[in-house]
């Protein structure tokens, strides 16, 4: 399911960047780290542009974007591939911040099965570049952000893999509300997938979605309703009534979120604990050397192969009520 160690990604936007494990997978000291083309150890949090670049600029973020028709592509982030359990994660917290395992009360997390799907039921992971700042309250929802990039559910056909970098159509976006905190999701689809070009509306990316992947969406509405009830915590609830926004609607919150980001990378907003190290965003006051992130790399405990845990939540269902 991970891309090898120093492993060269496929198709697409992965082609330009290669990540390297560190530990030991499914334990607490599991790493995936992002390289570039130029073989530099990189942040995908901050060095990978937000926008699908038509080849990579040496500026981030990039003055260009990739198109395909009248779309500006992005650039998503898979930290979970679609029906796995584990809670992968891009480690905001930790210098050039990699994917790791999230963990909680000193426990890896799994999500548990809510019937009758199994794990994540879309390739699940995050925008780079945006973040949704927690002192900020948003004019719509009412609630600050959750501190995190944005979230993506790329609906394509294929099952991707952690780490990998895929150009996504922006389709729609669902807001949840999360323990009071606002947690934004975007709804896209990998641009190379077949279905892709199917979705085409000019407003309406949302009713394509309906007619072509039917009940998809309901089930997404399920899933985040009910994911965290296994383990105590009552449902979630969605601003809109649960209804999801069109595609014109998404691009202006990832833009808003864009925006909060780069006043996070030129020290204009207090971070708090999030880390800001990068290579590549040109005037940041956060830059560091190669060296540096070679450093940081290098301090990670050594990759071993071979797994220490073995997911308990496989073996069971949520069945809701």
């Amino acid at each position: 399911l991970l891309l090898a160690a120093r492993g060269w990604g496929r198709l697409g936007a992965m082609s330009r960047y290669s990540t390297e494990q560190r530990g030991r997978p499914n334990s607490p000291d599991y790493r995936l780290y992002f390289k570039n083309a130029d073989g530099k150890y990189i942040s995908p949090f901050h060095d990978i542009p937000l926008f699908a670049a038509s080849k990579e600029d040496k500026e981030i973020p990039a003055k260009r974007s990739k198109t395909t028709g009248s779309e500006v592509l992005f650039n998503m982030i898979v930290e979970v591939p679609r029906w796995t359990n584990a809670k992968m994660e891009i480690a905001t917290e930790e210098p050039l911040n990699p994917i790791k395992h999230d963990i909680k009360k000193g426990k890896l997390r799994y999500v548990a099965n809510i019937f009758p799907h199994k794990g994540y039921i879309w390739n699940y992971g995050a925008l780079p570049q945006t973040w949704e700042d927690p002192n900020h309250t948003d004019d719509i929802t009412g609630c600050c952000g959750d501190n995190d990039p944005i979230d993506v559910c790329e609906i394509g056909s294929k099952v991707r893999s952690s780490g990998e970098i895929v150009q996504v159509k922006v389709l729609g976006v669902l807001a949840l509300v999360d323990e009071g905190e606002t947690d934004w999701k975007i709804i896209a689809i990998s641009a190379d997938d077949p279905e892709a070009q199917k979705i085409h509306g000019k407003y309406f990316y949302i009713d394509d979605v309906k007619k072509h992947k039917p009940g998809y969406l309901e089930a997404t509405i399920d899933w985040f309703q009910l994911y965290k009830v296994p383990d105590g915590k009552p449902e979630n609830h969605f601003a809109f009534n649960g209804e999801f926004k069109n595609k014109d609607f998404a691009v202006e919150i990832i833009k808003s979120t864009h925006e909060h980001w780069k006043a996070l990378l030129h020290k204009k907003v207090d971070g708090g604990t999030i880390k800001c190290t990068n290579i590549l965003v040109s005037g940041s006051p956060f830059c560091c050397s190669e060296e540096d992130a070679r450093s940081i790399v290098q301090s990670a405990p050594a990759f071993m192969n071979g797994d220490s845990v073995s997911p308990e939540v496989d073996s069971w269902y949520f069945f809701p009520k």
